[in-house]
């Protein structure tokens, strides 16, 4: 546990050490956010926040853990370093490949060159089901096809359709968690906490190298999450960009992947999974009503808003919820602890 709590401590500390000095360089960049005209007209005036931010949080959050798995390597030993079997590797190419490709690609068309469409649909999915095809295939030689029922102690094998289904998982976790980002400091709330229990259990499980690995990404990611929300919080002064929140989206998929809770994105990740349902039911009710909304505005955080809660209460209570439901996640998985 020791060493999951200090690359936590490692990785804020790292946040607020270099995310002023990245503040002051996208603003000389102009790197500022693009404003959706038909959104919420309270957000106007966060036109020209900077954006990006992500490419402070990932590097820091990849560097936190690197660091401390080696230390937690050279005292416990391991499998070998080089191993397929060691889930570093794996974890890396997802999480950094969803960062840049898609997270990184995204943002710099809509900052840079100012287009607010960014990656055109297409070319986003076909980006995200590529990398998560490659990293199912991993998962399913070298962590299993089985996943871990809560609350039975359980697991159920599903076979050669496990590639399918955790391609799909990458697919819309990291979709869900850039939606889940349209507040100031909703994400980054929500990450610190739910990433805190992905450690938790983590730490609680068996023994093994992957798990503690999990556990040291999982706390340097809710200490990068902490860091960062110094600065996100309302009023923001820098928004993270579809560069930190697939790089999230990404971690809680590649966490989960590897400790076998897949079905526990459902609890862990609640909003952010309520974040696409909701899209998603808006979207067909329109087309099925031929122009009825079940919501306001989808995410469904903008409908709360639209609705008269302020920003600070929707985090709070997204906050407050995700840390119920990770109670929960943590407490289904006591057979297994």
């Amino acid at each position: 546990m020791l060493y999951m709590i200090v690359a936590a401590a490692l990785a804020a500390a790292l946040m607020l050490a270099l995310m002023p000095g990245c503040i002051l360089k996208l603003k000389a960049l102009k790197f500022g956010q693009t404003m959706y005209e038909l959104g919420p007209q309270s957000h106007l005036n966060k036109k020209g926040t900077p954006n990006m931010g992500g490419i402070v949080m990932g590097p820091v959050t990849v560097v936190s853990t690197v660091a401390l798995y080696l230390v937690w390597r050279a005292a416990a030993g391991g499998q070998a370093f080089w191993s397929l079997h060691n889930a570093l590797w794996a974890l890396l190419f997802l999480t950094v490949a969803c960062m840049l490709l898609v997270g990184f690609s995204d943002d710099y068309i809509k900052d840079v060159k100012k287009d607010h469409e960014g990656l055109r649909p297409k070319q986003k999915i076909v980006r995200q089901i590529a990398i998560g095809l490659v990293f199912a295939v991993w998962a399913y030689f070298c962590v299993g096809s089985d996943v871990i029922i809560p609350f039975t102690g359980k697991t159920w094998d599903l076979g050669i359709f496990y590639i399918p289904l955790i391609t799909l998982t990458v697919l819309f976790m990291t979709n869900s968690s850039n939606l889940q980002d349209g507040l100031d400091g909703l994400l980054s709330t929500v990450t610190a906490v739910g990433m805190a229990a992905f450690g938790v259990i983590a730490f609680l499980m068996k023994d093994g190298q992957n798990n503690a690995l999990c556990g040291i990404l999982a706390f340097a990611m809710a200490g990068a999450a902490i860091g960062f929300l110094r600065f996100n919080h309302y009023p923001a002064q820098i928004f993270m960009g579809d560069t930190g929140s697939m790089f999230i989206g990404a971690v809680m998929v590649g966490i989960a992947v590897v400790l076998k809770i897949e079905f526990l994105l459902l609890l862990i990740c609640f909003t952010c999974v309520m974040s696409s349902v909701s899209v998603i039911m808006q979207r067909y009710y329109f087309k099925l009503t031929h122009g009825k909304r079940i919501f306001k505005m989808s995410p469904i955080h903008h409908h709360f808003e639209m609705c008269g809660m302020k920003e600070t209460a929707i985090v709070r209570m997204y906050g407050a919820v995700t840390l119920i439901l990770s109670a929960i996640a943590v407490v289904s998985m006591l057979k297994w602890f």
